[in-house]
């Protein structure tokens, strides 16, 4: 809970608190209406001394609250709580506590968050580039954002390919850039830049961009030249003078207190620095095959007083902590400070804007998530301060009225669905079970064009990966496509190139397929063409978690089949399937711990081949009395499993999966699902459960399963377990 002091006491309390040495993160940023320079000045003038801010701790663990933004992709002012966001990607914050938000996506606009948590539009209104009032002026996908000492704003306009300016009075104006992607220095608006992603100012004026799709730093001086300082021959990897650097991607940039350029250089999961000499470093790196690496995609930067730079990567989610001296730690996400499996602990997806407040505090723009956290040593008010708020997704009535069309032709006609979301996936090495199949799989021929099923604009600063694998694919927002060749037909030559860049690497061949963030797609615009996998698997995300595009009404699919149970087992703590029975009842002792239900079933729609075997949509268990009737609280089956919407940890597949589940692509004899219908996996989580025949009386019972698929169709045979509890 914030604690909020008058001014003078709060400076008084605040000098005490520097003098003595310790740490100062005991109110909240925005308790008062001073920013911490004015404060410390003003601290130093009353007591005759130069106060010191205190060192950044190197294993501070904090809370992750919310703090603004439903988790609901819109536009909507208000408390912070209740607002919504549709791409909150940079922010910064000013002397009086305010800060302030870039929201691209379908709103491109900058928002104020006052001292008070009420979230306004500070600037812009739609889609477009135009200067003016700050009202009236337009901008397209903005995205980072920075501050002078006079309380200007500088916006990184990534879709117009230009720097705006938003003086404090409230004009914009445009320093940098003329509409047009393009690689030109030169005054001003003759300058050309390429869907610049971060920007930063120096304490001269001197504003700092990240050209992100140049591979450039350039920097606009004070008299509104642009100028090259670092990289750009090529995208790549290579340190050492700043012309001869290379950088892939640049999406973050920060200044430390030497006024070294701290960069995120995101395609090469690296964090760089150029310093005032002109020379060009490495601080950190995760080599590009190593996917449990702890920074990847690295995008938000945030540095201390100190030199201590915190790190927003998308690859999990995760928030880092760089040390002057070069060591690397996680701060918050998987694998840091929770596992795979925590039910609906608050987790981030996207940390793209970072900054640190003048009590020590990280507050986190998340883009993907459409909120803004606090990381803070506070303890929550609530625990729904540091919880998902709770939803469940009604998927049969999310898309009434809507139709998508399927992503190859012909459009409005049913084709073969050979994969279903939910079902596990494993690696070629020899897991099994190593994620979740995130979507749908819609058989193709080889070479055949894939297509926009939505309009969307690109949200991510890397969205194709895998170049040339057969698990190559693209993610626009909402939407991603997989399996095929990105941005290019059979014969591999780019299908527009206005959207689709082919990069080389450093020996010249061709690496990967760029399409920069802010691009735009309408539905039947062509995207690919299906590689050897012979189908194209179609995602479908809101926030961090992926729903079963199931959902989406395509046309002429129909589904009549019903799923086949093929067994059930009961099995202990050790996994051993119990065997003894008696009257053919199976028999199970009432006080065994820690009993597991496992179920073996798949699933067919009408029009798969006899061999093909689909996952289920969901599975639960109900008990019943021997004669038939339902035992009292299980009036309605326990639906455990359902795969609506996926826990955004890809390990969370264990949880739903027991071991022997797999299919044959990754190596199993056949395609199997087991179930562990006794733990909960649906609404975005997963957690460990039991079978609670603990909480029933001795006697006989009927355990029955419920196997269903998305269209409704339950299993009837062999759902039906006899037992007989001790």
């Amino acid at each position: 809970m914030a604690m909020h002091f008058s001014k003078p006491t709060l400076i008084a309390t605040l000098a005490m608190t520097l003098l003595i040495g310790s740490v100062a993160y005991f109110f909240s940023p925005f308790s008062g209406n001073q920013h911490i320079g004015s404060l410390m000045e003003k601290v130093g003038k009353t007591l005759g001394v130069k106060p010191r801010l205190q060192p950044t701790s190197t294993d501070w663990q904090p809370h992750v609250l919310r703090f603004a933004g439903d988790g609901t992709a819109g536009k909507r002012d208000g408390a912070a709580l209740q607002a919504r966001f549709a791409d909150p990607f940079g922010m910064v914050q000013d002397q009086e506590g305010n800060l302030y938000v870039t929201d691209a996506a379908d709103n491109n606009v900058i928002r104020r968050i006052a001292p008070d948590g009420q979230v306004s539009v500070y600037a812009g209104g739609k889609e477009g580039f135009a200067d003016g009032e700050r009202m009236q002026a337009a901008f397209n996908t903005p995205s980072g954002i920075a501050i002078d000492k006079q309380g200007n704003l500088y916006v990184a306009d990534t879709g117009n390919h230009a720097i705006r300016k938003i003086s404090s009075q409230g004009l914009v104006t445009t320093l940098a850039g003329n509409g047009q992607a393009g690689d030109r220095d030169g005054d001003g608006t003759s300058a050309q830049l390429n869907a610049p992603l971060a920007v930063a100012v120096d304490a001269d004026g001197n504003v700092y961009v990240a050209d992100t799709y140049n591979d450039k730093i350039r920097r606009i001086s004070t008299d509104g030249k642009v100028s090259t300082i670092a990289g750009g021959k090529q995208n790549g990897l290579l340190d050492g003078a700043a012309s001869d650097a290379l950088f892939d991607t640049p999406s973050g940039i920060a200044i430390n207190s030497h006024k070294d350029l701290i960069i995120a250089d995101t395609r090469n999961n690296a964090i760089r620095k150029l310093t005032q000499t002109g020379m060009v470093s490495t601080l950190q790196q995760s080599a590009s095959n190593d996917k449990n690496a702890l920074m990847r995609r690295p995008v938000g930067l945030a540095i201390t007083h100190d030199d201590h730079v915190y790190i927003g990567e998308s690859g999990e989610g995760r928030i880092l902590h760089l040390t002057p001296d070069g060591i690397l730690r996680g701060v918050t996400g998987i694998d840091v400070d929770f596992v795979a499996g925590d039910e609906k602990v608050l987790r981030l997806s996207s940390p793209s804007g970072l900054l640190v407040t003048p009590t020590g505090e990280v507050m986190v723009a998340d883009s993907a998530t459409t909120s803004i956290y606090r990381l803070t040593s506070v303890q929550p008010a609530t625990p729904e301060q540091s919880r998902f708020p709770a939803t469940h997704l009604d998927l049969q009535t999310m898309f009434a009225g809507q139709t998508f069309p399927w992503p190859l032709k012909p459009f409005q006609t049913a084709h073969e669905v050979v994969g279903t979301m939910g079902e596990v996936r494993g690696k070629t090495d020899g897991e099994a079970r190593d994620h979740f199949h995130s979507g749908l799989d819609i058989q193709g021929n080889l070479g055949a064009t894939v297509y926009a099923v939505a309009d969307e604009k690109v949200r991510h600063p890397v969205t194709a990966w895998g170049y040339g694998t057969l698990n190559e694919g693209i993610n626009i927002d909402h939407f991603s496509y997989i399996h095929m060749k990105a941005g290019r037909d059979r014969d591999n030559l780019l299908i527009d190139a206005q959207r689709f860049q082919i990069l080389n690497d450093m020996q010249g061949k061709p690496a990967a397929v760029r399409i920069p963030r802010g691009t735009k797609f309408k539905t039947g615009d062509a995207l690919g063409s299906i590689n050897r996998m012979y189908h194209v698997h179609l995602n479908y995300s809101l926030g961090s978690g992926e729903i079963n595009p199931l959902a989406l009404p395509f046309p002429g699919f129909k589904d009549e089949t019903e799923p086949v149970i093929e067994s059930i087992q009961i099995t202990d703590d050790q996994g051993k399937p119990l065997k003894q029975k008696q009257d053919n009842r199976l028999l199970i002792p009432r006080q065994s711990p820690s009993l597991n239900l496992l179920v073996d079933a798949y699933d067919q729609s009408d029009d798969n081949l006899s061999r093909r075997r689909l996952g289920l949509y969901k599975i639960g268990y109900q008990f019943l009395h021997a004669n038939g009737k339902t035992v009292a609280g299980y009036e309605q089956a326990l639906m455990t499993i359902e795969f609506n919407q996926l826990p955004p940890d890809r390990s969370s597949v264990k949880v739903a999966y027991a071991d022997g589940s797999g299919i044959t692509v990754h190596g199993n004899a056949k395609t199997r699902f087991l179930y562990q219908a006794s733990n909960v996996v649906r609404d975005g989580y997963a957690r460990n459960a039991h079978l609670p025949v603990d909480k029933l009386a001795a006697g006989d019972y009927i355990l029955r399963i419920f196997a269903a698929d998305y269209a409704g169709n339950m299993a009837r045979s062999g759902r039906d377990l006899a037992i007989r509890i001790e």
